[in-house]
């Protein structure tokens, strides 16, 4: 039998700026539950209801759940949620009178988020609520991440820096639902040799790798990844089945991207009257995703199909039936290697399903009602294949990521280089207040304490990827000048021995994360 842990990763960057009365960046968050979280959580509760028998793990990183979990940013989606729904009752009467090929579309749009709006409120406004009764039930693994998302292995040469990310992961996994978690997404599948000491000196029982951590071994493995990795402190990694995830994340040759599935570019924020718009956009004039897109993606040309819904789910159900029988046939393949019930790791970021690929959640619903129905396939979690006293393989890995050809270049490239430098200098210098102030409380602990949370936030690895990418790179560079900025500020005041309150008040008002840090994440443990 094929064993498949699927493993979704929900991040988003720490975005939050109640200063503004409507921010540009948070919309990230807000598409994001629309479009992937609730639908997602809607769509596994139908399952359960129906009884199938499934399983999965699911990341929310520590910054995600933090704003999931933050009334302003409840209340902002709302907002959000209510301008999609007064801007899709527009539309319905648009497309009836006009563009009829997209009123069934419309339609559609505007009840996916009357019921979004409808189970987010039913939810208390906390979708993670939701998340954690299927977990209580058994049929999802909550899981957790770095504190930031920071890309571990460039600080490597830094392991108190390197814990009070994985402490901090932690402890606001706990914080947040209750309970600690087994499981830790390597942000990126970043791993360098010594890593895992510094996860199960935290409680972490397994963390998923990357598919060049087996090809790149220093020992010659004989599962080749099919069974769960004994690293050397004992932590298990799952190793991510590079072929058949290619299948669904491949972006030349991937399902999503099929010529009937819907075009995620083609929104009709951007070529609408800008006066029936504007209502929807931001200030001044700034066009946005609306969410209502109505064309496929038909292919690299300018005049787009309409979209088809009824074309898309065929697609949807011949992909669903392509995965399963290609992860059939690579298990054949597999055992005839002398692997007897191989484990297949597919894992993939939340975001794909639903956000960017709009119908990703149906085709993952559909992958989990035909392997119930099939003797081929077991869902399952890592935790549970931990638990069975299965085989496994220990072995010693090199440093490994899951970014083009195992390498790190993405978050360390010639484009943003430079913010390493900066961040590095603040971890020595946060590593030198520790010294200095071993014993703060009250306002200079407070102090200490903001430096610490604006360090982490300057670590994350968004920052240097937007930049490579060339997206919102002037965002990204502001946010690591103002948290690096921050952090001087600390530094600056504590070497004159003194607090700037008012400072003091209005940066944990901006950043409230993280409320339970303690500046001694980052004391050094073995002191020469």
């Amino acid at each position: 039998m094929n064993k498949l842990n699927l493993i979704l990763q929900a991040h988003l960057p720490y975005v939050r700026h109640l200063e503004y009365p409507k921010f540009l960046e948070e919309n990230w968050l807000f598409e994001s539950l629309n479009e992937t979280y609730i639908p997602l959580l809607r769509m596994l509760e139908r399952l359960d209801a129906d009884g199938v028998d499934f399983r999965l793990s699911i990341c929310f990183s520590p910054t995600l759940a933090t704003m999931l979990t933050d009334a302003p940013l409840q209340e902002r989606f709302v907002d959000y949620m209510n301008g999609r729904i007064e801007l899709g009752e527009k539309e319905v009467e648009r497309t009836l009178r006009e563009e009829t090929e997209c009123h069934d579309m419309a339609c559609r749009y505007l009840d996916e988020a009357r019921r979004n709006l409808e189970r987010f409120e039913a939810l208390g406004r906390n979708v993670l609520s939701g998340y954690k009764a299927l977990h209580e039930k058994n049929r999802i693994e909550l899981m957790t991440s770095a504190a930031t998302h920071a890309y571990l292995p460039i600080y490597k040469d830094y392991p108190a820096a390197v814990n009070a990310q994985v402490e901090m992961g932690m402890r606001t996994h706990e914080r947040i639902f209750g309970e600690p978690g087994r499981g830790f997404w390597l942000p990126e599948c970043g791993y360098y040799p010594g890593l895992d000491s510094i996860l199960a000196d935290n409680g972490v029982s397994w963390c998923q790798l990357a598919s060049h951590s087996v090809i790149t071994a220093k020992d010659k493995s004989i599962y080749s990844g099919y069974k769960p990795v004994e690293l050397p402190s004992g932590v298990y990694g799952f190793v991510r089945d590079w072929s058949i995830t290619s299948l669904v994340w491949s972006s030349v040759s991937g399902y999503p991207c099929d010529s009937d599935y819907r075009d995620f570019y083609r929104d009709a924020g951007y070529y609408l009257p800008l006066d029936y718009v504007r209502p929807y956009i931001h200030e001044p004039e700034v066009r946005v995703f609306t969410g209502y897109k109505y064309h496929a993606i038909t292919g690299r040309i300018e005049d787009k199909a309409y979209y088809s819904r009824e074309r898309a789910m065929e697609k949807v159900a011949l992909h669903t039936d392509n995965f399963l029988y290609s992860i059939k046939r690579r298990g054949y393949t597999v055992e005839s290697a002398g692997i007897k019930d191989p484990v297949f790791n597919l894992c993939f970021d939340a975001e794909l399903f639903g956000h960017r690929w709009y119908e990703g959640i149906d085709f993952l619903e559909g992958v989990l009602r035909k392997a119930d129905a099939s003797d081929d396939f077991l869902f399952t979690t890592p935790t549970d294949i931990i638990l069975s006293n299965g085989e496994s393989e220990k072995l010693r890995l090199n440093e490994s990521s899951w970014g083009s050809g195992g390498f790190s270049d993405i978050w360390l490239d010639g484009s943003n280089a430079w913010v390493y430098r900066h961040i590095f200098k603040a971890i020595e210098r946060m590593e030198e207040l520790t010294e200095r102030f071993p014993d703060q409380g009250s306002l200079k602990g407070r102090f200490l304490n903001q430096a610490s949370r604006e360090l982490l936030l300057a670590m994350a690895s968004d920052w240097p990827c937007i930049i490579h990418d060339g997206t919102s790179v002037t965002y990204a560079e502001k946010r690591l000048r103002n948290h690096l900025g921050s952090f001087n500020v600390v530094y600056s005041a504590m070497s004159r021995n003194t607090v700037n309150t008012e400072w003091l008040i209005n940066a944990e008002k901006s950043s409230e994360i993280f409320p339970d840090i303690d500046y001694h994440l980052f004391e050094k443990k073995d002191k020469d």
